[in-house]
């Protein structure tokens, strides 16, 4: 399913109205449901006790990232406020 979800190639293309997006509104919720029923239970219950068990501890934060990415939020901001100063003051 990530395969068909992923695919540039579908079974209706998307430029198709309506149908085009509404076979992967139904095919990957299909499959996934699928997929989901093909775990074993005992798999799925152990992934489920895990995943609880790193939720409840503290999630990692990383500022350096946070960082990098609000300094290019606003370098882009600043470069579209020159862009459209400039932009208005030719004209």
């Amino acid at each position: 399913m990530v395969g068909y979800a992923f695919s540039p190639i579908d079974l209706i293309p998307d430029f198709i109205p309506v149908l085009g997006y509404l076979d992967d509104l139904v095919l990957i919720p299909l499959g996934v449901a699928v997929a989901m029923k093909m775990i074993p239970e005992k798999v799925m219950e152990d992934c489920r006790i895990r995943s609880k068990e790193v939720m409840g501890k503290k999630k990692p934060i990383n500022r350096v990232a946070a960082v990098v990415i609000i300094c290019i939020w606003l370098m882009l901001i600043v470069m579209t406020i020159v862009l459209v100063v400039r932009a208005s003051s030719t004209k």
